[in-house]
């Protein structure tokens, strides 16, 4: 599976954005999809999950009651609504896929498939 990462861009602290992922191949609906992010010098880290149906969702604390992970499986696309922006979110945004676990991990190992990232960057 491929995934296209968009929606990044420069906002004010405060505002909102919505990051999609679209992905290409016909097992989009049976992967759990994941949203991490990877600040400069930083290591990459883990936002948000959500299970194959959309039934579970998981969240780092930090970004709790902020972020919404969502998926349209007809359009194979999934998405991360951002409210509430901070400078500290300020990131190269990463949506992956995985085939194999049966609820949304937040460990990096359990995703075979990567988009190529999408730049937030927050101004205070």
């Amino acid at each position: 599976v491929q995934l296209q990462a968009s929606g990044g861009g420069l906002v004010q602290a405060g505002e909102s954005l919505r990051l999609s992922c679209a992905a290409s191949g016909r097992t989009f609906s049976s992967y759990n999809m994941g949203w991490f992010r990877q600040a400069p010098g930083k290591e990459r880290e883990f936002v948000a999950a959500i299970k194959w149906s959309g039934g579970s969702t998981v969240y780092a604390d930090s970004v709790k009651g902020r972020f919404t992970i969502s998926r349209d499986n007809a359009k194979s696309t999934v998405y991360l609504q951002m409210n509430g922006l901070k400078s500290e979110d300020t990131a190269v945004y990463y949506c992956a896929a995985d085939p194999r676990s049966t609820i949304p991990k937040i460990s990096t190992r359990a995703y075979d498939y990567w988009g190529q990232g999408t730049q937030v960057t927050v101004s205070s």
